[in-house]
């Protein structure tokens, strides 16, 4: 959306005054201990078993039933399915938090709780999700007890986020979103500050697939490239030709983009060889286009690599669609950040060209996502996901769980 929401319109917002649901102290500094201990102790997708059960427990210790989920880890949490006034039947409001970590070094130095696990990082803050839904959970409980949640919430502690096709599809075949009417979520954003959040209405993310070409032909000697096919040229061809082509044959509005990280031929340098194989990433703006995008690559890979004599084998991976947030549903976190921490809190974000797997919750039920701010205000430096050296400002944890519980709260007042 090119703008949230007008200034004079702050008052047409449904702020409650007193919105119960904040964070206590004794909670925040259990929460960061609870963040931490995740941060130290990293899992990849599939691989959670250790962060499931520390989930599964402070649930439980909360007097809640979670249930793992059938791969082993994971894992859905309802909350007041008894409160009063509820019939069972109107859909619920769901909270999301990814729980797996990145193949990854931790290369911070001066952290008391960088990973103890080599090459194992929460370098995308899926430590701070699992955080925030978590103690929005521990919360609503709370206030389920005290007979202030009107209707009922299902956490899901999703894994494999990074891994293409991505958890969701697990949730989701696992009856996950049985029952849910709506689902939210947030994503850690280093450009963002601490007690901010980012959003709009619309694509937030974008699609990501995954490509492999491999080129076969007769090799030989590179004294007589014409008695071969002289796949290292054919392989630069498809690699600089494949994006091009591409970029005029579907509008330019749609962003699909293709861009390689693996080109891989040959051993020795008199010899053509007779394998070549070129990986990277098929990206886009547009749910249509990213339809489309199958074919377009395939048929764009066969051109060239025919005009070079090279036999193309094209492995495509289908990742994930854009999250595309629903409007009312990110008109409720506009009215939830508002009521917490008012207008001045949240702020227009851009169409991000990275993917993320809740997009397969909104093909079944509407949603959205916000852009949780950790950077600590002030700091210049340029920071970013998918590094090492990743980490957050732990205020963040806060103002994430006060978004989702007050969230909860207005969707239920609204039910």
């Amino acid at each position: 959306m090119s703008q949230l929401i007008c200034e004079s319109e702050e008052a047409a917002l449904p702020v409650a005054p007193q919105l119960p649901g904040t964070l206590p102290e004794s909670l925040r500094l259990e929460l960061i201990a609870f963040r931490r201990d995740l941060h130290m102790h990293p899992e990849l997708g599939n691989q959670e078993f250790r962060t499931t059960a520390a989930i599964k427990a402070r649930l439980e210790q909360a007097g809640l039933t979670p249930r793992v989920l059938p791969s082993g880890t994971g894992l859905i949490c309802d909350i007041g399915t008894g409160a009063a006034g509820w019939d069972g039947v109107r859909p619920m409001l769901a909270l999301r938090a990814d729980i797996d970590a990145l193949p990854i070094p931790d290369t911070k130095t001066d952290a008391p709780y960088r990973s103890t696990v080599p090459d194992r990082a929460h370098a995308c803050g899926h430590d701070v999700h699992t955080t925030v839904v978590l103690g929005a959970g521990l919360i609503l409980a709370e206030l389920d007890r005290q007979g202030v949640l009107t209707h009922p919430v299902r956490l899901i502690f999703q894994p494999a986020e990074e891994m293409m096709p991505g958890g969701a599809l697990g949730v989701v075949e696992a009856g996950g979103l049985d029952g849910i009417g709506r689902i939210i979520a947030v994503h850690c954003d280093p450009k963002v500050d601490a007690g901010r959040i980012g959003l709009r209405t619309g694509p937030i993310t974008s699609a990501c697939d995954r490509i492999e070409i491999t080129l076969d032909g007769p090799g030989g000697h590179t004294a007589r490239p014409h008695l071969t096919t002289d796949l290292v040229t054919a392989v630069a061809r498809v690699a600089t030709d494949v994006p091009a082509l591409i970029a005029r044959r579907v509008d330019a509005r749609a962003g699909l983009a293709v861009t390689w990280g693996r080109i891989e031929s040959g051993h020795a340098c008199n010899v053509i060889p007779q394998r070549a194989v070129l990986a990277g990433t098929v990206r886009c703006l547009d749910l249509q286009a990213w339809h489309e995008a199958p074919d377009l690559v395939h048929a764009a890979v066969d051109e060239v690599a025919s005009l070079h004599g090279a036999k193309s084998v094209i492995n495509y991976v289908r990742g994930v669609p854009p999250v595309v947030n629903e409007h009312d549903v990110t008109e409720l976190l506009v009215a939830a950040m508002t009521a917490r921490r008012g207008l001045h809190a949240i702020e227009d974000t851009e169409q991000s060209l990275g993917g993320e797997d809740f997009s397969w919750y909104l093909e079944q039920v509407p949603g959205a996502m916000a852009r949780l701010g950790v950077r600590t205000p002030g700091d210049t430096a340029r920071r970013d996901l998918h590094r090492g050296d990743f980490d957050v400002d732990e205020a963040a944890i806060e103002a994430g769980v006060e978004l989702f519980t007050a969230a909860v709260l207005l969707d239920g007042h609204r039910s």
